[in-house]
């Protein structure tokens, strides 16, 4: 299985996932919605954590995002649970479904099968099948369509949310030309060096996308922080030149004015201890369509650098090694 031909068919991955989102049954609630909890872990859930700031300034009721083995007390029949597992048995995503179940959360499942597919059918919990056999991480189209699914079956939202994914695989195809040469101009400045990535407001989670990419894809260390936030913290720890950093500035239309005013500040304090300082601009007119385009963009920056580096993308070796170890415990 080669990760740059999952990358390529990535507008194709967004056009199977609509397919799959309207044929989805779902079941309206019995009792009210008060709040949205969404639970995933890795490439299962970092289309939770994206969707969750796209839909954010639209959405009816809190939106709580969780990556750990527990739930929060507050749970309960009035909670919409959708629990994200790509192979059905992740493990910390499992102990949260059966938490979610005792707590008789309103729970849609979205999976390719395994241990959560079988505890949807036995508790008779709507679930939102999605094609198995691939990495986690190259699914995420499958997974952000279908928790918007799941968020506009319940009016969590009403914007059509889903209307704009098919204006985003016109854009990623009439662009292909263009990410490509970017992704691999990108990916010749920031192979050899530790990359620090930067947004700015509430895009934070396709700047972890990218992040996550680059930790697997082309098996590198890197952080990121978001502006303002860093403003007030991380800001600080610029005091030391080293040519080895290299700064990843995401960019987008709808940046408020005042942190890119902050920015122009910050670029001015980077330039001081690194000469690497790029600004990657998204393409799009909406926040999602940005988002895809970002997400499509630094997927393959990070198959760029495995081939680079002369590494297999895929390769998951040590995460493996380390479920191996946890399934010794009882």
């Amino acid at each position: 299985m080669n990760m740059k031909d999952l990358v390529a068919s990535f507008p194709e991955q967004l056009t199977k996932a609509l397919a799959i989102s309207n044929q989805a049954l779902l079941k309206n609630s019995d009792t009210s919605i008060n709040n949205v909890f969404i639970s995933g872990l890795g490439g299962s859930g970092i289309g939770g954590t994206i969707v969750a700031e796209l839909v954010g300034n639209n959405a009816k009721y809190p939106i709580i995002i969780n990556k750990a083995y527990s739930i929060p007390a507050f749970i309960n029949e009035n909670t919409l649970a959708i629990i994200c597992t790509y192979s059905g048995n992740t493990e910390e995503t499992i102990h949260v479904l059966k938490l979610c179940i005792e707590a008789k959360a309103k729970i849609t499942v979205i999976t390719s099968g395994g241990e959560a597919e079988q505890l949807a059918i036995q508790h008779h919990l709507d679930c939102i099948m999605i094609p198995s056999g691939f990495p986690p991480r190259s699914c995420i189209g499958y997974s952000i369509c279908q928790i918007i699914k799941v968020l506009q079956f319940h009016q969590v939202v009403n914007h059509n949310y889903l209307s704009e994914v098919e204006y985003a695989i016109d854009l990623l195809q009439k662009n292909k030309t263009d990410i490509h040469q970017e992704a691999e101009k990108l990916a010749q400045i920031i192979h050899n060096k530790l990359p620090v990535i930067y947004t700015l407001g509430s895009t934070e989670g396709v700047a972890i996308r990218f992040r996550q990419q680059l930790n697997e894809n082309s098996k590198m260390l890197c952080w990121h922080h978001v502006l303002p936030e860093m403003n007030h913290n991380e800001l600080v720890g610029w005091t030391q030149k080293d040519e080895q950093f290299a700064v990843v500035i995401f960019r987008y239309e709808d940046d408020y004015y005042r942190t890119v005013k902050r920015l122009e500040v910050c670029k001015e304090v980077f330039a001081k201890y690194t000469s690497t300082i790029v600004e990657v601009y998204a393409k799009g007119n909406t926040p999602l369509q940005r988002a895809l385009y970002m997400i499509h963009l630094g997927d393959w920056i990070s198959c760029y650098i495995a081939d680079i580096k002369q590494i297999d993308a895929v390769d998951i070796s040590i995460i493996n090694h380390l479920k191996s170890e946890l399934s010794k415990i009882n």
